[in-house]
Formats: structure tokens, sequence, C-alpha cells
């Protein structure tokens, strides 16, 4: 329904329906999102899980979670005021009060938080920075075992941007997106940054032709 400067929908989800009220200016503001729906498809909630919404949006997502598994399971985080007091409102309007819904720019907002679950429709950029940090920090607030999910649309970087992370990702294909599942195994780390310093480049650099320059003695390989 388009009331003016509002949109209003139901969506079943996981057999609960919910009330959504949405401005012009979020995203997929006149139904649910064809890529959010693909993920919610293949997502396996576990009843002990603490999950977070990451980039809620008007908190269709958490909003599904909550009413599955509680509003105490799951937070709901976006970087958008504007999207963060709609998630608010669609709580409320869903019976939902009790959610923690906050305005931050990633999960390190949250933190200390930590979480066995994360669920993310990630910003389509073709400048990946903003998802490489977003993906950084939730493998960090991931708990041993803990999953996340991610739906995209162009699948290579994401794809090798998790592997290199968790050490491997499921890939699942759902009509034109791809849901991407990676497990953070138990105590893994990530992994540390390559060195690419100037100065460390030049070293190795000066080493190299040293080593070439080096006259060989009688006898050597």
């Amino acid at each position: 329904m388009d009331s003016g400067s509002e949109y209003v929908y139901t969506v079943n989800i996981w057999s609960h329906t919910l009330e959504l009220h949405t401005q012009p200016n979020l995203f997929s503001p006149r139904g649910p999102d064809a890529g959010t729906l693909a993920m919610l498809e293949k997502v396996q909630l576990q009843p002990d899980d603490r999950v977070l919404d990451l980039g809620c949006g008007y908190g269709l997502v958490g909003l599904a979670v909550a009413a599955r598994l509680g509003p105490q399971a799951v937070v709901l985080l976006d970087n958008d005021p504007l999207a963060v007091q709609a998630a608010r409102r669609n709580a409320a309007a869903n019976r939902l009060g009790e959610l923690l819904i906050a305005a931050g720019d990633g999960p390190a907002a949250v933190w200390p938080r930590t979480f066995s679950l994360i669920l993310c429709n990630p910003p389509y950029h073709t400048d990946f920075s903003v998802a490489r940090r977003l993906l950084e920090q939730s493998f960090a607030q991931l708990d041993a075992g803990g999953r996340l999910y991610l739906v995209v649309k162009r699948l290579d970087w994401y794809r090798n941007k998790l592997s290199s992370l968790f050490g491997g990702v499921t890939v699942m294909p759902v009509n034109s997106y791809f849901v991407l599942l990676a497990v953070k195994r138990d105590r893994q780390v990530a992994p540390e940054p390559a060195v690419t310093t100037r100065k460390h480049a030049q070293r190795q650099e000066r080493a190299t032709l040293k080593k070439r320059r080096r006259p060989r003695k009688k006898g050597e390989a």
C-alpha cells in the first residue's frame, strides 16, 4: 500500500506474517528484496543462535528472526539513521519492541558482543573497501563455529575474500543470486595481512639483486 511518502506491505517469513512500513529512500521500499528472500530461503536457524542482522534496513531480516527465536536473540544494525528509525517503528508494529536496534557502521559498533550467526545483504559497490571492512569485522565477532550468510550478485570477489578469511565458503545459487555461507572454525584467527610497505618492497628488491650479482664459487650450482 502506498500512502504518499510511505509504503506498507505484509510478508510471510517462516510462517510468521510481518507488517512493514517503509519510505521511498530506503532499500527495496515497495516489497521484500528478491536477494534477501533468497538468503532467508537458505538460512538454517538454531534455537540458541545469537544473530546480527548487519545492514538491517527497515528490519525485514531481523524481525523475521525475532519472530521465530524471540527478540532477545537478535541485534539489528545499520549506519543509516532513517533505516534505524524505520526498523524500530516496525519492531513496535509487530510487537517486537524489545529488540536491540542500533546505529553503527559495521559489527564493531556493538563490540564486545559476539554472535553465532550474522546475516547480510551487502551494498552493491564496485569499490569493495566497505564490503572488506564489514566482512573482516564480522569474522572477528563470530563465535568459533559461527556462520556468516551473505547474498550477492557478484560472486568472485566475495568468494575469494571469504575463502581467505574463513578457509572456505559454500556457494548456493538461487535464481540470479548467490547465497554464500562461511563458517568460522574453532580457534581460527584472521590471517595476517601481507607486508606491502614501500620500504619492505625495496629491501626485498635489493636482496634479490645482491643475490643475483654474487659471484658463484667453483662447483656451486
